[in-house]
């Protein structure tokens, strides 16, 4: 593979900049833009403004007293009929936005003009089995090379110039119930994905591969009693068991079928050179079916890139009963207490609370509820684990069709799903896109079968409110506090930016991006899609100006999951669209205060 020279990371001026745009070859992406990518305003090149996952931007051109006058500039339709969920997030390199969209597709666009560049579409077969809609959340960019995951379990490489296909490779197999939906990531110099499908008892695992060639370099899997794997001139050389041995916390031979996907991918922290991933939930949902904490299900992981080595663990809720995976994404920060730098990291679980952990060791700091209903627990203990409230967990068929059912607060869909939250060093605080809503859950009986659903429970959810589901929160780390909240009628599902210009950009099913004042909470501006905005919104600097981008596209977990709340999104259009706004020059205010 021909590499174009590397070019120094803060160097790229605006000249240089069109002449590559205007060029069939760009820049190749290397290791230390990776890492280099939330100092470098004028490009994206990972998911997440950084590999931590922050989502912060330190562009300040754009700011809480300007935004009324950002206005959109261009449009790109994805087209045809292929439309349901869009939850990608662009990439942005030398003038090109990259993304994907529902069905597997990708797309290479101008981003001063919104000119399709090149598309491709995956070859899907007819029996794909993904769980909660045909969406993909992006891309990873590495040389000359775009990534991508498959619904069908495949990881492609395209030449980023043209779009053609230069290696694909077979994850695992698609008809026993695997998929992949999560943009992978690079890591010293590593391409890592993780695998959706935990709902048909998949054996979650993480896999490293060389991005040149999509040789399988080490593979871990996330359920305890598995082997883990280093590759070594394509043989595989044994790692260490997940866990040390099999079935310590799960009954019988049920570790087999475990579950525990990492679906939602991951992020990287170079302080500690950890990996970070959550994991899915156990199979079956039944939890009568096996007793025991079942790791490494429910959980968040740190991993050694090298080998894929489970460095600590931390499960947020063990021998989960509810759907309530411990997937959603851990992001990196650092705070001072007590005069110390704590090297720390956070996630918003859909359980219901916020925890707090110290990242080089996984030891839990704090947690506290981020939503007002839990009923599953009473609290945490000094460790972290729940309190369980045991008249919250749904009863074991026996001999009935099915268990006795119970009424939980917050619903399988969580308090907090997949939708990334962001965090701003200059505020401090976290912004969550959080959902107020319970369910009815009852357990039945259920066998594995290959490429079957494995649950053995069925559910209803219900909203907890007549007038909102959706709540954008910012959140204190620290003290624990809700320091403002945003009410939305229908279930937020959309990820969140924010930027050093004490922004807050969020979207809603019902076609809204929005803007707040990260301060505040106050909105300062908002525009209609035309369709529910699910994707995670972007912002970066190019020819002077500031750009936001996000994809619009209604669908995903809540039409085909969401029982009663349902409802409230029948009506709301489906769509394929990324839209693109910025600030003029001309409007641009730099001594506004902020």
């Amino acid at each position: 593979m021909t590499r174009s020279p590397r070019r120094p990371v803060f160097a790229v001026s605006l000249v240089l900049s069109a002449m590559l745009l205007a060029s069939a070859a760009h820049a190749a992406v290397s290791n230390e833009e990776i890492l280099q990518d939330p100092k470098n305003p004028q490009q994206i090149v990972t998911n997440g403004l950084g590999v931590q996952g922050q989502r912060y931007s330190p562009l300040d051109l754009l700011n809480s007293n300007n935004v009324k006058d950002l206005r959109p500039v261009w449009a790109f339709s994805f087209g045809g009929e292929k439309q349901r969920g869009q939850q990608a997030q662009p990439l942005v390199k030398d003038g090109v936005m990259y993304l994907t969209g529902s069905y597997s597709r990708v797309f290479a666009v101008d981003a001063r003009t919104g000119k399709k560049l090149w598309q491709y579409d995956a070859r899907l077969p007819d029996d794909i089995r993904p769980c909660c809609d045909v969406i993909n959340r992006g891309v990873a960019l590495y040389g000359d090379l775009v990534f991508f995951g498959t619904l069908d379990a495949k990881l492609v490489a395209l030449n980023k110039d043209t779009g053609k296909v230069v290696w694909s490779k077979k994850v695992a197999d698609h008809k026993e119930g695997y998929s992949i939906s999560a943009a992978p990531m690079i890591v010293n110099g590593k391409l890592i994905t993780g695998v959706a499908g935990g709902e048909f008892g998949v054996v979650g695992k993480i896999q490293a591969y060389n991005p040149e060639n999509g040789e399988l370099l080490w593979m871990r899997p996330t359920v305890e009693g598995h082997m883990g794997y280093v590759y070594k001139d394509g043989k595989a050389i044994e790692n260490g068991i997940s866990g040390g041995e099999a079935g310590k916390t799960w009954p019988g031979d049920l570790w087999k079928t475990g579950g525990a996907a990492p679906w939602l991918g991951g992020y990287y922290d170079p302080e500690t050179n950890l990996i970070l991933f959550g994991t899915g939930n156990p199979a079956p949902w039944n939890s009568h079916l096996r007793p025991g904490d079942n790791l490494y299900s429910s959980s968040r992981l740190a991993l050694n890139p090298d080998d894929g080595t489970i460095k600590w663990h931390f499960q947020s809720t063990p021998h989960d009963g509810w759907d309530f995976d411990g997937v959603n994404e851990l992001i990196s920060f650092n705070y001072k207490a007590g005069g110390k730098e704590i090297k720390a990291a956070a996630t918003a679980d859909r359980n219901g609370f916020f925890y707090v952990l110290d990242r080089t060791n996984g030891k839990f700091i704090r947690g506290f509820p981020f939503v007002d209903k839990i009923t599953w627990a009473t609290g945490l203990d000094k460790d972290g684990r729940p309190i369980y409230n045991e008249a919250s967990r749904p009863g074991a068929p026996g001999s009935e069709a099915k268990g006795s059912s119970v009424f939980v607060a917050p619903a399988f869909l969580g308090a907090k799903n997949w939708m990334p939250m962001a965090y701003n060093k200059d505020t401090g605080l976290f912004y969550v896109p959080s959902n107020e809503w319970g369910m009815d859950i009852w357990n039945e009986g259920i066998a594995y079968k290959k490429g079957a659903a494995f649950l053995g429970a069925g559910f209803t959810i219900k909203p907890l409110n007549e007038d909102y589901i959706g709540v954008l929160r910012a959140i204190d780390p620290v003290s624990g506090k809700e320091v403002w909240r945003h009410k939305n009628y229908a279930p937020l599902w959309g990820g969140v930016l924010t930027t050093k210009g004490n922004l807050v950009f969020t979207g809603t099913p019902e076609g809204f991006l929005q803007a707040f004042n990260a301060k505040t909470g106050d909105k300062v501006w908002e525009f209609q899609t035309g369709s529910g905005v699910l994707g995670s919104p972007i912002t970066w600097e190019m020819d002077g100006e500031q750009y936001v981008s996000v994809v619009s596209g209604w669908g995903g977990a809540v039409p085909l999951w969401g029982g009663e709340v349902a409802k409230r999104v029948k009506d709301f259009n489906q769509g394929g669209m990324l839209w693109t706004f910025k600030l003029p020059k001309q409007l641009q205010t730099a001594s506004a205060k902020r």
